[in-house]
């Protein structure tokens, strides 16, 4: 049934949206899995800043941008993603290939037969058939390095987000990346663009460091969202409510990078609130006053899915209320 009624979402709502997700992490293939019903024109520009796991194990050995998500993107993207996600999300559990995904082993070899990552991503895309593109917001190793509120410098995202510290400053090495122009002209020409959910600091605002993607963001005439998490992440943003992570990003991407925020209005349980906050983290606050003195537009709703005990957004629910707004920001 549930199947049924996401095909006839489709069939009524226009197909010719140019949207463009910026973003990683599980945030930004939750947000594509929902979207691709609605759009055959969907571009996902991908944070490539990875050192943790399977994907900093390909980095540091093969000198490759770490696979990992956009692995997850080109998976949410698949035109048979159950099946698919089985095979490519496969975990070895033990020899020289423990911890490492087939999907990302795939990815590597691919990357090694052509001789070029983006070309890997291009090829890999035919093989998956997936609706809408996946792009590397950077073609070259990136590394993000925070100045901690205590003084510390820490360097690397799976290091920061170890460091359960405050972040006071967040950089990106080296300073001068450039993103592939596919990115930049996907931005130019989106009627929206999406930014988040995911990790703040390690997913979001690293794709507004590269060069040139800030710029793109605020000079589309694209309808400029950010979706804000529902839950605080230990190590990055313990404490912050909703726009705390507006303020943050836009100092980073600068005034005129988002126009509105989708924020979940749904509480969560309390025994699942519960493990959160034996981590140190909690619900974000969505602080209505603070929001509306910042002028930027709210968009509420009910938005919480629990998986395992992990709270997402539902990617249908997230996907539909992003496309009854768009539909209103283009009037028709």
């Amino acid at each position: 049934m549930g199947f049924i009624n996401r095909w006839f979402k489709r069939l009524t709502v226009s197909n010719s949206y140019r949207i463009v997700a910026v973003g990683g992490g599980t945030g930004i293939s939750t947000l594509l899995r929902g979207l691709k019903l609605y759009t055959s024109d969907l571009t996902a520009v991908v944070t490539v800043t990875d050192t943790g796991g399977s994907s900093g194990r390909i980095r540091r050995e093969w000198g490759v941008l770490p696979p990992g998500d956009l692995r997850n993107c080109l998976l949410a993207l698949a035109d048979d993603e159950d099946v698919l996600s089985s095979v490519l999300n496969y975990r070895f559990s033990k020899g020289e290939l423990k911890g490492h995904s087939l999907g990302n082993l795939v990815i590597l070899a691919m990357t090694d037969i052509w001789g070029d990552f983006s070309v890997a991503i291009k090829e890999i895309s035919k093989v998956l058939a997936i609706k809408g593109r996946v792009l590397p917001s950077a073609l070259t190793n990136v590394d993000i390095q925070a100045q901690m509120k205590d003084g510390r410098i820490i360097t690397g995202e799976a290091e920061i987000t170890a460091a359960n510290g405050s972040i006071e400053e967040l950089r990106i090495l080296p300073s001068d990346v450039s993103p592939p122009k596919e990115v930049i002209r996907s931005l130019r020409k989106a009627d929206m663009i999406v930014l988040g959910p995911g990790s703040l600091y390690t997913s979001v605002i690293p794709n507004l460091l590269v060069g040139g993607i800030s710029d793109a963001i605020k000079g589309s005439k694209a309808w400029k969202v950010y979706v804000s998490n529902i839950m605080t992440q230990p190590g990055e943003t313990i404490g912050f409510s909703v726009s705390d992570h507006l303020k943050e990003l836009i100092r980073y991407g600068g005034s005129g990078i988002v126009d509105s925020v989708v924020v979940n209005t749904e509480r969560v349980s309390k025994d699942v609130l519960q493990r959160y906050m034996d981590d140190g983290a909690a619900q974000v606050e969505v602080d209505w006053d603070s929001l509306n003195d910042m002028g930027i537009e709210v968009v509420a709703a009910d938005l919480v899915k629990v998986e395992d005990g992990i709270v997402r957004h539902d990617p249908y629910k997230l996907a539909l209320l992003l496309i009854k707004r768009l539909r209103k920001f283009k009037g028709r």
